[in-house]
Order: structure tokens, then C-alpha cells, then sequence
């Protein structure tokens, strides 16, 4: 595994850190980034951004290269993984598991789903399953309304007045960042990694389930002036796409917003301070993950907790033309997990696995019952095994079943609800540029995995269109 981040940061929990092949697992933390594409972290090969502590606990746990989410907004991916279910709240919530077996479930930011900014500015639970917490906790931000240089990207508005900013609810407030002086102590995430050391501290002498749920990347792109200047936008280079990209993709597989029909394609070099932007959230956000991974250390339970961290989706930031998510192309599917268990192996794995495989993996490590509504599989064959599987493919659900994707060895392939169908050889096109579906030479893998698709809506219990 090639860690390429440059950044010179103490990483005090990696220090030392040796692990018994006996430890007993008996608690979970479970971290989750908002809206991080699994291409944007040094661990997952992105050879700008900076991500020492991510990559550092990528080092002592297993990095699935194969992950992939089965909701592409906020809402339907956190119910799913929180549920393991393809789609739907039907059965015990992973927090509410732990909690009937006597475990603490605590919650803090944003795990189902928030309005970012709204929810974080008011400092509101959302969408969310009292049920599933002992304890939950919201950290409060003022998002597009922090005092600082104020981006508008797609308007190439460039601003520190105050009024007029596009925030909760408003049009264009996915092109917006912030950049202020600060050492980032006002953030949600540092008051999220700051809450959850104090909750180490408390529970550090009984089982428990601590679910931290970061915000950033999510737009706004909110960071301190120390973030924004490590990605110097001159330095960037934007995805490759190529002329007619969108004559083959199916209308109903477009994004809302493209550089097509966005003010955001007049402005090539805005679009690289974007992505300097969504950079600088990232390495803020892996901050965070430091001082909770060396609290961990400092506290002597590092050989005691199983650490996982996701996201609960990918983004597109200009690939294909496309902006944001509730996609079904692989920069929205495809998403980091890492899984760091004390006593398994280390290493990358290229087996395909599901976000809904979090839950029965951490209940199985620390002994904890599996419910029968839970829908995933456990991969710690795989943590045993780099080189095992659990499955030969993986699957992704579009909102209100509007499309389904399968994920397999060498193919993507999409159906949506019009009937259109998207094929793509992922050995000779991993970028997804040609869509082969019409194409007569693959008429048998297309049969194949129209099958294969078929059988997978069936088990997932759910129906086309």
C-alpha cells in the first residue's frame, strides 16, 4: 500500500501501537465522512490530497479497495448501512442492536441523515432513531455564515460581506466554501472529535458503540486558511472527460446540475478551486480522525476496539460533466471503508464488498447478536484473509428505485426504471466513458448480468421501477 501525503503531522496513536493476536474486541468507532469519494484519499492513491491519520489507520486495518454504498443521497445510504438493508428501515438499527444486548450506543454529528448546512446550523437531530442512542449529541456550526473569504464558485463571487450568501435550502450552495482565520475550534467536526474524546474518557471502562458522524466534505467547504493554501488551485489538474461524453449516457442517468447547464462550466479554473476546497474539508476532516485516534492510543484501547471509517456515498466533482451524487456511476458508488481489528490481518483487499456489511462485521467481532432482517454479510473472513470473498459482486440501489447498478469482476452495468441500460468494461474503460450496452459484441454479458441484476433486486427484496 502506497501512502503518498507529504504533510508533516504527528500521528501520536500510530506510535508504538502493537497489537496482541489475543486482544478481546469489545468495543466499536465508528467513523463516517460525509459525501468523500474513495479516490480522494492519499491511502486510495490521490497523490495530492493530504490524509496522514486516515492513511496511518488504512496501515493497521484492512483497505477494500471494492466498497461500494447501496444509497446515493445522504438518507437512503445512512438508513441502509445503519439498517443493513438494501433500502428501508425495516428491522434493528445497528445502535439499537448493541443497546438491547446492554452495550452503550452513542451518538454524535451527523450518522442518519442532516440537513447540512441547515440541521448543523440549528444544531438539530434530523432525520434520526432515538431508539438507536444512549446518548446523542449535535455539534452546531455556522457553515456559509462563518466570517471569512466566501467562495460562489459556479458565480465567480468572491466576497467577506455577510449578506447574501447561498445557504440551507438555497440554489447554488453546493458551490460554496468558506476559507477564515482559525485554528478550526468553531467547526462541527472539531466539536465532533471533541465530544467523542470526552466520551472515550467516560465509557473507557465498559463496552461501547460510538458512532462519529463528520460533515466534511459536504459543501459548504468550510476550513480554516491554513487547509485551503496546501492545494494551491494552479496545482490542480481537473478529471478528464471527453468530447460527446454524455451521447451515450441515458437522460435519466444525468445529474441535476452539470458544467453543461451550470454557470459552473464557464469557469475551468473556479472548478480547480473547488476541488482545492473540497481538499482542504478532507484534510480538516482527517484531522479530527488524529486527535480521536490518539485519544484511543493515549487511553490504552486501541487493543480493545475494532475502528471502522466510511462514507456514505462518493461525489462527482466535473466527471462526465456531472456534479454532486444520486448517481449510479462508479465515483458515486464506490466508496473508502477501512476496517482496523486488532488481533486480524492487515492489508488491501479487492474483494467487493457493501456498506450493509458494517453491521453484521463490528456485531460478529465483538460477539453481538446478528438480527435475521439484517441483510449484509460479515467480512471478517476477509480480515482473516486478504485474498477471501464474500461475494462476486456488489449493488447499489437508485433512489426510489429509479436504477440499479451491479458492480462485478471486469463490468458495471446500470438499469434504470425507462429501461435504459449502461455497460461498461471496467478492465479497458474504468472511467466509464464508453457505455457498450447497445454494442452487439457483449450481448451475452449484457444477458448475463441483466440476470444477475434480476436475481439481486429479488434478494434484496425490493422491485423494479
Amino acid at each position: 500500500m502506497k501512502f503518498l501525503n507529504k504533510r508533516r503531522l504527528i500521528i501520536p496513536w500510530l506510535v508504538l501501537s502493537t497489537w496482541s493476536s489475543e486482544a478481546k474486541i469489545k468495543n466499536v468507532l465508528l467513523l463516517i465522512s460525509d459525501d468523500l469519494k474513495a479516490s480522494t484519499l492519499g491511502c486510495y492513491g490521490d497523490p495530492m490530497v493530504k490524509t496522514p491519520n486516515i492513511d496511518a489507520l488504512a496501515a493497521e486495518g484492512v483497505l477494500f479497495k471494492r466498497a461500494y454504498c447501496q444509497g446515493m443521497t445522504c438518507g437512503p445510504s445512512r438508513m441502509s448501512f445503519m439498517f443493513s438493508r438494501y433500502k428501508g428501515d425495516h428491522g434493528t438499527s445497528l445502535g439499537e442492536n448493541f443497546i438491547n444486548q446492554g452495550i452503550y450506543s452513542g451518538r454524535v454529528g451527523k450518522i442518519f441523515h442532516m440537513r447540512v448546512p441547515g440541521d448543523i446550523i440549528a444544531g438539530t437531530n434530523g432525520v434520526d432513531y432515538e431508539e438507536c442512542w444512549t446518548e446523542r449529541f449535535n455539534s452546531h456550526g455556522l457553515e456559509a455564515h462563518t466570517v471569512g473569504l466566501y467562495s460562489l464558485y459556479n458565480y465567480n463571487i468572491f466576497k467577506t460581506e455577510m449578506r447574501d450568501r447561498a445557504s440551507t435550502a438555497e440554489r447554488d450552495r453546493w458551490f460554496v466554501s468558506v476559507q477564515y482565520e482559525g485554528d478550526g475550534s468553531d467547526q462541527p467536526d472539531y466539536k465532533t472529535a471533541s465530544k467523542t474524546i470526552e466520551l472515550l474518557n467516560e465509557r473507557k471502562d465498559e463496552p461501547f458503540f460510538i458512532a462519529v458522524g463528520f460533515v466534511r466534505p459536504h459543501y459548504p467547504n468550510v476550513a480554516p486558511n491554513q487547509y485551503f493554501d496546501l492545494y494551491p488551485w494552479q496545482d490542480i489538474n481537473l478529471p478528464e472527460v471527453v468530447d460527446g461524453d454524455l451521447e451515450d449516457i441515458p437522460k435519466i442517468g444525468h445529474t441535476r446540475v452539470t458544467s453543461l447547464n451550470d454557470p459552473i462550466g464557464k469557469y475551468p479554473d473556479n472548478q480547480k478551486k473547488f476541488w482545492g476546497s473540497y481538499y482542504a474539508t478532507i484534510t480538516y476532516m482527517d484531522d479530527q480522525v488524529g486527535r480521536i485516534m490518539g485519544e484511543l492510543k493515549k487511553l490504552g484501547l486501541r487493543d480493545s476496539t475494532v475502528v471502522v471509517i466510511i462514507s456514505d456515498h462518493g461525489y462527482l466533482l466535473g466527471e462526465h460533466h456531472f456534479w454532486q451524487k444520486n448517481n449510479l456511476h462508479e465515483d458515486v458508488t464506490n466508496v473508502p471503508m477501512i476496517i482496523s481489528a486488532p488481533g486480524m490481518k492487515t492489508g488491501v483487499s479487492d474483494a467487493f464488498v457493501e456498506l450493509i456489511d458494517v453491521y453484521p462485521t463490528v456485531s460478529e467481532l465483538v460477539g453481538v447478536g446478528i438480527p435475521d432482517t439484517v441483510q449484509g454479510k460479515s467480512l471478517i473472513p476477509i480480515l482473516k484473509n486478504t485474498k477471501a470473498k464474500v461475494r462476486d459482486e456488489a449493488f447499489s440501489v437508485g433512489n426510489g428505485n429509479n436504477g440499479f447498478s451491479i458492480r462485478s469482476k471486469g463490468w458495471t452495468y446500470i438499469w434504470y426504471k425507462d429501461g435504459s441500460e449502461e455497460l461498461y468494461d471496467m478492465n479497458k474503460d474504468p472511467k466509464q466513458f464508453i457505455n457498450l450496452a447497445s454494442n452487439s459484441k457483449h450481448k451475452k454479458t449484457l444477458a448475463r448480468l441483466r440476470k444477475e441484476l434480476d436475481q439481486r433486486v429479488e434478494l434484496a427484496d425490493l422491485k423494479k421501477g
